[in-house]
């Protein structure tokens, strides 16, 4: 929840042109307040950013005050929308349910879910993560098929490691990315092999070139580091 129109403006006329003469085969998606979801649109039209939206309804229409469902971000050319972040469950007390719902409800309309899983420092002291994050995907899977994954993107959010001056290490990421991998793979190896799982354990220029080249990692949920154009065009330049 950051911006104004000035700031979202400056921001994404420097990222246009930052990221234009970049690689060809690096997927960037911006994703705005709502409010702000209509001048992005416009503002990165011809360019290689794509557009995504930070949560959803899971409903199409009707007596939800405040909500956006899934067919109005279409409206807007919106292609990808986060779904289960980890603030979304903290604060706002999203459950599993609640997640999984939301992620059919994208894939009802065509959307690629950016659905978000991860373990609280609670849960990874006490040896729980990746029983967490197994639970978190499982009840997703409950409700939908594995077929529906290859249409999905996973982000694997250390919420341990996100503003508590603990760092998570490229090889505890990369564990955690194989065991996301190995959770889908139970069901269909090819889908668990193609599917992209991204980190979002506040990925920046300094650490990004290491996290992206471990072979499970396939790319970043940028948090902070998104609001710097220069930050984060040398996050996207250090993919390799």
């Amino acid at each position: 929840m950051n911006g104004s129109r000035r700031s979202v403006r400056a921001l994404l006329r420097s990222l246009v042109e930052g990221v234009g003469a970049g690689r060809s085969n690096l997927d960037i998606v911006v994703c705005p307040p709502a409010l702000f979801v209509p001048m992005t649109e416009q503002l990165i039209s011809g360019s290689r950013l794509m557009l995504g939206a930070q949560n959803v309804a899971s409903e199409s229409s009707g007596a939800f005050t405040g909500e956006i469902a899934p067919e109005m971000f279409k409206e807007f050319s919106v292609n990808y929308v986060i779904t289960g972040h980890s603030e979304r469950r903290m604060l706002f007390g999203e459950s599993d349910e609640v997640i999984s719902r939301k992620f059919a409800a994208l894939l009802n309309a065509s959307l690629v879910p950016i659905l978000c899983v991860g373990e609280t420092l609670a849960q990874r002291d006490s040896g729980e993560a990746e029983r967490v994050v197994a639970a978190q995907l499982e009840a997703v899977l409950a409700d939908n098929t594995i077929a529906s994954f290859a249409s999905a993107v996973i982000a694997y959010e250390p919420v341990w490691a996100i503003g508590t001056g603990r760092t998570a290490s490229p090889e505890q990421a990369q564990d955690m990315h194989r065991h996301i991998r190995s959770v889908l793979a139970a069901r269909d190896e090819i889908i668990a092999a193609q599917i992209q799982i991204i980190y979002g354990g506040s990925v920046n220029a300094a650490n990004a070139e290491q996290l992206l080249s471990q072979p499970d990692i396939d790319g970043g949920l940028v948090g902070g580091a998104s609001l710097n154009a220069e930050e984060f065009i040398a996050i996207c330049n250090s993919v390799s």
